[in-house]
């Protein structure tokens, strides 16, 4: 299975930016998961699937990458355009809908 080279996105419940700026290399699941009959808890042999590495560039995960000979994809986000807002054009006289409180 191929490793998976990501940037990590924003926690949905947050609005800061602040752990947005490290790359994660993810390994895939190389062999199935099996149920254990007695506990009924879902288990794998794959160590490499449970390691997640945080990294501070998207080079430095690609040359981890490419030194130990893991095949790799890189996901790289697309750009977000955000348009600053000001609490001030609630109140502008050329707005488009009605404002009520």
């Amino acid at each position: 299975m191929r490793a998976r080279i990501y940037r990590q996105s924003k926690p949905a419940g947050q609005s800061g930016q602040a752990t947005t700026h490290t790359w994660i290399l993810d390994y895939g699941q190389n062999r199935p998961r099996h149920v254990d009959t007695l506990m009924g808890w879902t288990g794998s042999a794959d160590t490499p699937s449970q390691i997640r590495l945080q990294f501070p560039d998207q080079d430095s995960a690609v040359a981890y990458a490419t030194e130990r000979g893991i095949a790799f994809d890189i996901e790289i986000p697309a750009p977000r355009m955000r348009r600053p807002k000001a609490y001030a054009d609630n109140f502008r006289h050329d707005r488009i809908q009605n404002w009520t409180h």
